[in-house]
C-alpha cells in the first residue's frame, strides 16, 4: 500500500544535518486550522528535551476545494510543517495519511530516533514521553503505545469500525496499539513502509500497521517498564 505520487508539501528539516530525537507527525484535515495553531503553540512547538530535539509536522491529504487547498499551500510556506501528498483527505484514507508519515520518514528523516504517529484531538506530553524513550534506549524494532493484545473485528454493518469479513475473514485482530498515539523507532517507519503493499488493506488505520508489525514478527510493548 503506497500511495502514489510525489509530496505536495513537506516541512523544512535537513535530517542529515541535524537529526531530531523525535519526529511528532499529527494526522490533521483542511479544516482543522485551529487545531494546528494550538498545537503549535502549545505541545507541537519546537523543543528540546535534554539536549534532545523534538519537532512536529502534520499530514495532510487533499480537498476538492480549492480554496482549502491554496489555504493550505500559505500554511505551508508560512509554517514549513505540513507533509501532503494527492489524496482525498478522508477518514477512511487514514491508513493512506499514516503511510504518507512513514514514506517521509523513509525518504527524508530516516536519522530520526523516533516517531510519534498522533492525531490533532490529543494532547502530548512530549517532556516525560522524551525522557521515557531515553531511558528505554531502545532504537530499534521497537513499536509502543496503548497495546490492545487482543481486539476483534466489528461486524455490525452501521458501526464506524465495522470490517467485513471480506476485507478481513480472522476472527481476532494481531496486536495493535490504538491510533490515538504510538511511537515506534524510525527502522520500524521504514520496514512498515517496505511491507505494506504485501499486507491486506484495511481502512483502519491502527490495525492496518499491527499487521504490518505481525508480518515483520515485531511485537508492541510497554514502554513503562
Amino acid at each position: 500500500l503506497k500511495t502514489n505520487g510525489k509530496f505536495l508539501q513537506i516541512p523544512d528539516i535537513d535530517c542529515k544535518q541535524k537529526p531530531p530525537f523525535l519526529v511528532l507527525l499529527v494526522t490533521s484535515s483542511h479544516k482543522q486550522l485551529a487545531a494546528r495553531m494550538a498545537i503549535r503553540k502549545t505541545w507541537g512547538r519546537e523543543t528540546s528535551v535534554q539536549g534532545q530535539q523534538v519537532r512536529t509536522f502534520f499530514l495532510l491529504g487533499t480537498s476538492d476545494s480549492t480554496e482549502e487547498m491554496d489555504a493550505t499551500t500559505l500554511e505551508s510556506e508560512q509554517h514549513r510543517d505540513i507533509i501532503q501528498k494527492d489524496f482525498k483527505d478522508a477518514y477512511f484514507n487514514l491508513t493512506l495519511k499514516t503511510m504518507m508519515g512513514m514514506e517521509w520518514v523513509y525518504h527524508f528523516c530516516p536519522q530520526t530516533a523516533y516517531v510519534m504517529k498522533t492525531d490533532s484531538d490529543m494532547f502530548v506530553n512530549v517532556g516525560y514521553l522524551t525522557e521515557l524513550l531515553l531511558k528505554k534506549n531502545k532504537t530499534t524494532r521497537f513499536f509502543t503505545g496503548y497495546i490492545k493484545p487482543h481486539d476483534f473485528p466489528i461486524r455490525q454493518k452501521f458501526n464506524k469500525w465495522f470490517v467485513s469479513k471480506f476485507e478481513y475473514p480472522w476472527d481476532r485482530y494481531p496486536p495493535f496499539c490504538s491510533g490515538t498515539g504510538y511511537v515506534f523507532s524510525s527502522d520500524v517507519a521504514i520496514q512498515v513502509y517496505n511491507v505494506s503493499e504485501s499486507v491486506p488493506f484495511i481502512k483502519l488505520e491502527d490495525v492496518f500497521v499491527g499487521l504490518c508489525l505481525a508480518k515483520l514478527k515485531i511485537r508492541p510493548e510497554e514502554l513503562h517498564t
